[in-house]
């Protein structure tokens, strides 16, 4: 006999994250990157507002080695910390 009681036919339909899942970095290629970025969020009282550049090249690096997927740094909110001409450089290499 079963012990388990069917309370509907609902099942369950696991979803990835919104951006997916991403390799841990293993080898420590973005270490530096992350420990200037963990440094200036504790230097800030972990006010992230004060540390977007650090944050901008941390995930950069990331992107450049694969560990993350390629997105436009507009996307992830870094409009602002873009130089013109590095913008339209990004927007002259899209598909």
């Amino acid at each position: 006999m079963s012990t388990a009681m069917n309370f509907g036919s609902k099942t369950f339909q696991p979803r990835p994250p919104e951006k997916g899942s991403f390799p841990l970095d293993h080898f420590g290629e973005c270490k530096a990157f992350k420990e200037k970025f963990m440094k200036c969020l504790r230097d800030n009282s972990f006010d992230n507002s004060k540390c977007r550049l650090q944050s901008k090249d941390y995930l950069e690096c990331r992107m450049d080695r694969q560990l993350m997927a390629k997105e436009p740094l507009e996307k992830l909110g870094f409009k602002d910390l873009l130089d013109p001409l590095h913008s339209q450089a990004e927007k002259d290499n899209k598909p």
